[in-house]
């Protein structure tokens, strides 16, 4: 067990995620390797908050913005995308519930810089971790 299997796990909705700094980066790992798989339903899902935010600024529902997303990031950053980990000592903690992931704590092969992935702030919210910004 705890190998990838391809299939999303899908927790059982009463068990909730820890609100710790590990399960906010084991739920940004999450959502990296599934944009390296192009794995929409997942980055959408974790992604959601900051999705609706941007939706409501004009832009389009996540499923089409991001799919624009996916075809900016080329074939190599997928695929390091995909086996990317976090550094817990670069991850800012901005209060127990809100993190701060900045590009710079982002291990990959392929060096990610602020300009192309950012920091993303996620936040423990409905007992799991989102992407709020």
């Amino acid at each position: 067990t705890g190998q990838p299997t391809g299939q999303p796990t899908g927790q059982p909705t009463d068990q909730a995620a820890p609100r710790t700094k590990e399960g906010a980066i084991r739920r940004y790992e999450e959502y990296l390797h599934a944009v390296g798989r192009e794995d929409i339903k997942t980055v959408c899902e974790v992604a959601g908050p900051a999705a609706k935010q941007a939706e409501d600024q004009g832009f389009g529902p996540c499923t089409s913005t991001f799919l624009v997303t996916f075809q900016m990031i080329s074939p190599t950053q997928k695929k390091a995308l995909q086996t990317a980990t976090v550094d817990p000592q670069k991850v800012v903690v901005r209060t127990p519930e809100k993190f701060d992931i900045p590009a710079a704590a982002v291990k990959a092969p392929v060096t990610f810089s602020e300009n192309e992935i950012g920091t993303s702030t996620l936040e423990y919210l409905k007992d799991d971790w989102y992407i709020t910004d």
